[in-house]
This record gives structure tokens, C-alpha cells and sequence, in this order.
């Protein structure tokens, strides 16, 4: 970390304002010789800005706010200079033209972040948090993004690495020296606290699940017989007509594909052919292709016809989905009923109107509850991702042999070796051991100026 680097740190777009970061031992250095203020800005205190010009060769290129942060009291525990100038692509890349010019680099994507995490300001899962506060698309996900960044998931860890690091030390100081006069290792409550870090571990994974849900969508099939609503409903979620609507049955022949936000939710939803039996060969394929999505959907939502009674296909289609996670729709609620409520074997049922979207705003409650993603945003739950999924899975089948190991009467060796595999595998989750390939690996999703 030896050299000062700099990035634009603002989207490159026309905007109101863009900010050019600067961070290294040369930051201050490089600031007094572009920047003209009542003070320079090797003189200024951390956590302090003024106005002034920045100048190329006694000619103003623009007026700007420049703010200082003095190492360790920075967000990368290094001397940071942040210019804050008028947004636009072209000023913007000439200012940072200036700083390379005075001995900066260009920053790769996210060595700001990197930086703060060699310099032990962030863990790496902290790291993470910055990340996915970045990409959060929702409340949920922003909730559990914060409470990765402020370092609950690094807290838990930790705690369950300080049990771990207990039990392994009182095995180890018995079965590295047997010679000595050391009272046999007390494993009376051994397999309890095996089992209760167990325990621990797979509430930590289960979230996971969760957190893909809310980061990449939910993959959503909308099924039901020709004419029930279906891609009226498909346009009525989208906000625009994306799927052709006609009074004829079998008008929807392929499958059409859209993502759509629903409160905290993305659905990709797919608007398939109305299901039933039919002699054109190519609604067949539009009737496989849609029993194809429901087979492989994360969610249904089923439509039927409320105006009308169930028809035997109508009947088919609920035995289709009798497992699957699944929502009734009843559409054309603005009709006489003529469908039998008392049917449906469903806890998940809403009467709604595609045409208008009456009843469509209960839609997000039901998909929380059917993904146990209900109640309040104001206690986070932290959605690990996929690098964690995989280190706390790890640690998890290492505990998991070591109990094995345990009630299985084998020398207490085995456990041991077992408990220091699950502790490598968690402090390789929080950075404390981790390669450096995994590293670069993570810090390279993040974007220049991060």
C-alpha cells in the first residue's frame, strides 16, 4: 500500500455533483500543488473542508469543496483527500487526470475498501457489507447490509471461534503431551457444546437462502387455463403491456419472461400458455413449455376465474402445485362469483382484479410469509452470501465429524483435528486467515472509487 491512489468515486454521468477520492501517503502532498484555498491542504485538520479552486497550470478548472481525513482516522487508515466538484463526465476525469499527473495511480475496483481491510479498519465480512449496501435493491436487504457492515455477522463468528478455541484447548493441552502430568481432558459436556455449536452454525447458514431470494429474485410462474387473466395480470405487475391480451383462448403461445420489484421482492416472472389439452401442435408446445416453468418455479401463482366454476383443468392445475410454494389468485373479482372459495385446500388466497390491480397490494405480505421473510425490518437479520454459505458450511461438517468422532469412543485426537479444520474454515470467513487469492477475488466485485 505503498503507493496514493485515486478514483472517481461518483457514477461517471451528468449529475450535480462528483466526488474524486484520493488516498496514500502522498494524498496531501498532490492536493497542495492543484488545490488554491485560504489554507493548504497539508495544513488542515482531519475531518475538515473548505472551498477553494483547483487550478492546471494558473488556469481554474473548476471550484470545488476539498475535505481532509488524516491517517489512522480515515476510512482507509490512510492520509484521504475527497473533491467535491461540479458532476459531469469530461471535469470529473480531467481532475483525476490531474492527480495521476502529481503522482497518483488510478485505483483498481475496490482497493479503497481493500486498504481499510489490510488496515484492520474492516473485516472481511464488513467488506462484504459495504458491498452489498452498494447493490441493496431493497429495505430488507439494506437492513441486513448495515448490520454486515457495523460487524454482527464478525461478532457472531467470533463468539462461536471463542467456544471452539475453548474446547480445542482443552483437548489439545491433554493430547500433546501425554507425558506429561496433565489431568485427563474433562469431557463430560463435550458432545453438549459440540451440539450446541452445531446448533449455532446452521441458524448462521439458514439464512442464506433468504438472502439469495433477496439479492437474485424469486423465480415466479404465472399458470393457469386459457383466458383465466393471466397476462393481464403479467401487465399489470410490469406497469406496461408486455404480454399480448385477446379474447381468444391460447393467444399466449410462448413463454415471456420479465423481472418485476413487489415490495421487497423481485419476481422473475414467467407469463406461460394456458394449460389444457389442445390439437394445434404449437399451443402443445406452449402448454409443455409452461408445465416445464411450474415444475422448476420457486413460486406459482396460480390463476383462476372466479366468475366462473372450476372447470376439470382448473382441477389439474391445483394438483399441480398442491406442492409447490404457491399463491391463489382469484381473478375478476369485480364480476359475480360463481367459484367455490371452499375448494381450495389453500392458506394462500387473494380475490383480485387484474384489469384494475385491486387486491394485488397484498401480494408482498403473502411472498414474505411463504418465505418466512415476514415481520419487522427494524431488527436485522443478516443474509450471509455465497463465499460465507460455503466457509460456515465447511466448519459446520468439521464440528459435525468431530461429534461423530466423539460418540463414536475414538481417541479424542480425531476431534481435535476435526475442531482446528472448523476454526480455520470460520477465520478464513472473516479474513484473519485468509489467502490472498480470496481476497483479490472479492475486493475485484467491487466498483473503481470503492
Amino acid at each position: 500500500m505503498s503507493s496514493t491512489i485515486a478514483a472517481i468515486s461518483t457514477p461517471v454521468y451528468q449529475g450535480g455533483l462528483s466526488v474524486i477520492r484520493m488516498s496514500g501517503s502522498d494524498s496531501l502532498r498532490i492536493a497542495d500543488n492543484i488545490f488554491v484555498g485560504k489554507t493548504a491542504p497539508s495544513a488542515m485538520a482531519g475531518y475538515t473542508c473548505q472551498y477553494g479552486k483547483i487550478v492546471r497550470e494558473g488556469r481554474t478548472l473548476d471550484d470545488v469543496i476539498l475535505t481532509v481525513f488524516r491517517a489512522p482516522h480515515s476510512y482507509t487508515g490512510e492520509d484521504t483527500v475527497e473533491i467535491s466538484c461540479h458532476g459531469g463526465v469530461y471535469l470529473a476525469r480531467e481532475i483525476l487526470k490531474l492527480l495521476i499527473e502529481n503522482g497518483a495511480e488510478p485505483a483498481p475496483a475496490g482497493e479503497f475498501t481493500k486498504r481499510a481491510f489490510l488496515a484492520g479498519k474492516l473485516s472481511l465480512t464488513q467488506a462484504e457489507g459495504v458491498l452489498d449496501i452498494i447493490s441493496a435493491n431493497g429495505e430488507r436487504e439494506l437492513v441486513s447490509a448495515r448490520a454486515m457492515r457495523d460487524g454482527n455477522l464478525s461478532k457472531n463468528i467470533h463468539s462461536v471461534a471463542e467456544d471452539m478455541v475453548k474446547i480445542s484447548g482443552n483437548l489439545a493441552a491433554w493430547s500433546d503431551y501425554p507425558d506429561e502430568d496433565i489431568p485427563d481432558a474433562d469431557t463430560t459436556h463435550l458432545g453438549n457444546d459440540l451440539s450446541e455449536i452445531i446448533n449455532r452454525l446452521e441458524h448462521i447458514l439458514n439464512s442464506y437462502d433468504k438472502g439469495k431470494i433477496l439479492r437474485q429474485g424469486i423465480d415466479t410462474a404465472i399458470v393457469g387455463r386459457p383466458n383465466v387473466g393471466k397476462s393481464t395480470l403479467m401487465n399489470q405487475l410490469l406497469g406496461y403491456k408486455r404480454s399480448i391480451v385477446t379474447e381468444n383462448a391460447g393467444t399466449t403461445r410462448d413463454v415471456i419472461e420479465e423481472s418485476v420489484r413487489v415490495g421487497d421482492f423481485v419476481l422473475k416472472l414467467s407469463d406461460t400458455a394456458g394449460i389444457r389439452d389442445t390439437n394445434d401442435p404449437i399451443e402443445c408446445i406452449g402448454v409443455d413449455l409452461a408445465t416445464e416453468k411450474l415444475e422448476n418455479a420457486e413460486l406459482v401463482l396460480a390463476v383462476f376465474d372466479s366468475s366462473e366454476e372450476l372447470t376439470e383443468t382448473d382441477r389439474e392445475i391445483l394438483e399441480k402445485i398442491r406442492n409447490k410454494p404457491h399463491i391463489i389468485l382469484l381473478n375478476k373479482s369485480d364480476l359475480p362469483e360463481k367459484v367455490d372459495p371452499e375448494y381450495f385446500f389453500d392458506k394462500y388466497i387473494l380475490s383480485v382484479s387484474a384489469n384494475s390491480g385491486s387486491g394485488l397490494e397484498k401480494l408482498p405480505e403473502m411472498i414474505a410469509e411463504i418465505f418466512k421473510l415476514g415481520g419487522s425490518t427494524d431488527s436485522a437479520e443478516i443474509y450471509i452470501n455465497e463465499r460465507q454459505r460455503s466457509q460456515v458450511q465447511k466448519a459446520l461438517d468439521f464440528v459435525r465429524l468431530a461429534l461423530s468422532e466423539y460418540h463414536s469412543g475414538i481417541t479424542l485426537d480425531a476431534v481435535t483435528v476435526y475442531m482446528d479444520e472448523a476454526l480455520n474454515a470460520l477465520l478464513e470467513l472473516t479474513g484473519e486467515r485468509a489467502t490472498e487469492a480470496v481476497v483479490n477475488n472479492l475486493f475485484e466485485r467491487f466498483c473503481v472509487g470503492k
